[in-house]
């Protein structure tokens, strides 16, 4: 005979999974709006928390603290949601497509195509982290953190041409992921689109260009 308890645990048990996802959407969209509109400093938990419709204290049992929340808020934008935050890199859709293309020139193709995206989404955030982390120790190491971070992935995806036999002869892996760490900085995003005013393909287009020159053979 079965028992008619477990499944309504089970039920309850994800349920409550369920709600408990729900209610970290709710508050890493109400922190992004706020982070974006009044920048780190000027966001306070108690605003996020009335605007998540949640109390202060599952904040901090979600996310530890609000430096803590605002490193969820900035992963989130650039996974490109809070929902996605939760995938491993490697199976996103465009990180395995990245990774499944055979053509280098392709690779960097739909490498670049995240890039505009990314920006968008997170640049807003970075700029009021790299604001408070002039004062803010907790900010600068976070910053750092983010860059470190990059500078990381970026070097498996050069280290993937590498392995393919795809990067420009003479350049050392270490070599090309300070190149595309450099080239894919926000700051460069920020000198062309946001201060000379380039679209996002136009800068899209050079950057492709530009790394096809930088990393793979003359050949390609």
């Amino acid at each position: 005979m079965t028992d008619p308890v477990k499944p309504r645990r089970a039920y309850r048990s994800t349920r409550r999974a369920e709600q408990t996802a729900q209610t970290g959407r709710d508050i890493l969209a109400a922190a992004g709006a706020l982070f974006r509109q009044r920048g780190y400093a000027g966001t306070s938990m108690p605003a996020i928390a009335n605007d998540a419709g949640v109390a202060i204290e599952t904040i901090y049992r979600a996310f530890g603290s609000k430096a803590g929340l605002f490193k969820a808020v900035v992963e989130a934008a650039v996974a490109g949601g809070a929902a996605r935050a939760d995938v491993a890199v490697e199976d996103r859709p465009a990180i395995r497509a990245l990774i499944e293309e055979t053509d280098p020139r392709r690779q960097i193709e739909l490498y670049v195509a995240t890039q505009p995206g990314i920006h968008r989404r997170s640049g807003p955030l970075l700029r009021a982290l790299l604001g408070a982390s002039a004062s803010d120790p907790e900010m600068r190491r976070l910053w750092d953190e983010f860059e470190s971070a990059r500078l990381a992935g970026q070097g498996r995806f050069v280290g993937l041409l590498a392995e393919r036999g795809s990067l420009r002869p003479g350049l050392t892996v270490e070599e090309g992921t300070d190149i595309l760490w450099t080239l894919c900085s926000l700051a460069v995003h920020d000198s062309l689109v946001v201060g000379r005013g380039w679209t996002a393909d136009r800068y899209a287009a050079w950057l492709t260009d530009a790394l096809i020159r930088e990393l793979l053979p003359l050949e390609h």
